[in-house]
């Protein structure tokens, strides 16, 4: 079984769905309204142990309502809450998600997600040099992303940099990454000044830029390759960049070929826009493999 090491967010999402999104000043009437448990940390960890994968989350949340229905979520998908300790008189952390016209609008606060500091981490030191792999994202602190990548780098552990949401990097941190998946956005601002092409060229094997319902490309060193995305009908995108990294890192960690693991994580981004919710369709692996 791989051992997965998360270290991100957690949070609450407000979701609301609307056949309209809002402009500025504007208001509209919205469809429904649901409180759902998310954040980028916590959708890849949930969405790791629903493929299988023995999974250990590193992260805060507040002292609050929010916060224990995170944790007994965490619990519910048999993820290791060791390291996700409350932050005393601090609300969690929460995402303000419209659904409308296709797609998503996300603003989060980030909370008690500002607290998974680089000392805090320190405390399971041990757990990440023993993980198979170690999955990190952009919502919680920068200095965080840059000791974790050291931490990694020291040990030998290979580290997926999922960066989100976008801002630069440190090359240190590039550097230090095994894996890097930006979307195109993400990936513009990385790479600030050069074309992705130019950027997938001086990462090969390591760069991933996904490229929603195109799939994914990246350069294996003697040519620049696009795995395809599936074809569904999507119900609600909200966590598919989650489910995709969360299923990567599984096949990775397994061992499986670079293309073959992003045919699987593909497949497992593509199964979970069908259902509501950024973990609500986030697949098991039988249906992941059955599908494929």
């Amino acid at each position: 079984m791989a051992k997965i090491c998360v270290i991100g967010s957690s949070s609450m999402d407000l979701v609301v769905t609307s056949s309209k999104r809002p402009g500025a000043g504007e208001t509209v009437l919205g469809d429904s309204f649901k409180t759902v448990p998310g954040g980028k940390g916590a959708n890849q960890a949930v969405a790791a142990a629903r493929l299988g994968a023995e999974v250990a989350m590193i992260g805060r949340v507040g002292d609050d309502a929010f916060g224990t229905a995170i944790l007994n979520n965490f619990k519910a998908n048999t993820v290791n809450t060791q390291y996700v300790k409350p932050v005393t008189h601090m609300e969690s952390g929460t995402a303000h998600i419209v659904l409308a016209e296709g797609d998503n609008s996300i603003v989060v606060v980030e909370a008690a997600n500002r607290e998974v500091t680089p000392a805090y981490v320190d405390q399971a030191a041990e757990l990440i040099r023993s993980a198979d792999i170690v999955l990190i994202q952009q919502e919680i602190p920068e200095e965080t992303v840059v000791h974790v990548s050291a931490m990694c780098a020291g040990s030998g552990t290979p580290l997926l940099l999922n960066p989100a949401p976008a801002r630069k990097l440190p090359q240190e941190v590039i550097d230090n990454a095994a894996y890097l998946t930006p979307n195109e956005h993400e990936a513009e601002i990385l790479f600030q000044g050069i074309s992705p092409a130019e950027a997938l060229r001086q990462y090969p094997n390591k760069l991933f830029i996904t490229e929603g319902s195109k799939g994914v490309r990246y350069f294996d060193g003697e040519q620049e390759i696009v795995v395809p995305a599936y074809k569904v009908e999507a119900l609600d995108t909200t966590g598919a960049g989650d489910t995709f990294n969360a299923a990567f890192a599984v096949a990775l960690a397994e061992g499986k070929p670079l293309q073959e693991s992003i045919r699987f994580a593909n497949r497992a981004a593509s199964l979970s826009v069908t259902k509501f919710g950024a973990q609500g369709g986030m697949p098991t692996r039988d249906e992941v493999e059955e599908s494929l």
